[in-house]
């Protein structure tokens, strides 16, 4: 049986694989090439998995606010992007009436990583949210399926 970090391993090696083939098959990117492999471990777990994407969707509208005063492209924008995701996560993870709103435990009141909200908010810029989302779905769908094959599904949590 397959512990939490090697499982993490597993899984974003997958993902890399999985994204690449997504982005030379058809031509879009699944959130970030890492991203497909942390979602994969959370497709059972609802509640992390809309923080993450509604953290992603406001940091995706709240770069478009600075866009406008400066110019803001390539890097900067990238930067930008993840701080304002990173610092969202960081804040709604301090947020303590959260979990009695969402009537849920803690950890499932928050977001996937630091990181993955802005790398998934990158890309809705580059190619749009429905793509993004479409293609993150369906890559993280495939990944936790070739999860279930190598690793088994008492790995994963299922019984």
């Amino acid at each position: 049986m397959m512990a939490g970090p090697e499982l993490i391993v597993v899984s974003i090696a997958i993902g890399i694989v999985v994204s690449f083939v997504f982005s030379e098959v058809y031509g879009l990117a699944a959130g970030g090439v890492v991203v497909p492999g942390y979602i994969a471990l959370y497709l059972d777990r609802p509640y992390p998995l809309a923080v993450t994407l509604l953290v992603a969707l406001a940091a995706y509208a709240l770069t478009k606010i600075p866009a406008q005063l400066v110019i803001v492209y390539g890097r900067r924008r990238t930067a930008i992007t993840i701080l304002i995701a990173f610092a969202l996560g960081a804040w709604l993870s301090r947020v303590e009436a959260l979990p009695q709103l969402l009537e849920v435990e803690d950890t499932d009141a928050s977001v996937i990583g630091y990181i993955i909200p802005g790398l998934i908010a990158i890309w809705f810029d580059r190619q749009g949210v429905v793509p993004t989302a479409a293609s993150l779905t369906i890559a993280a769908v495939l990944v936790r399926l070739v999860l279930l094959v190598v690793v088994g599904p008492l790995a994963l949590g299922g019984a």
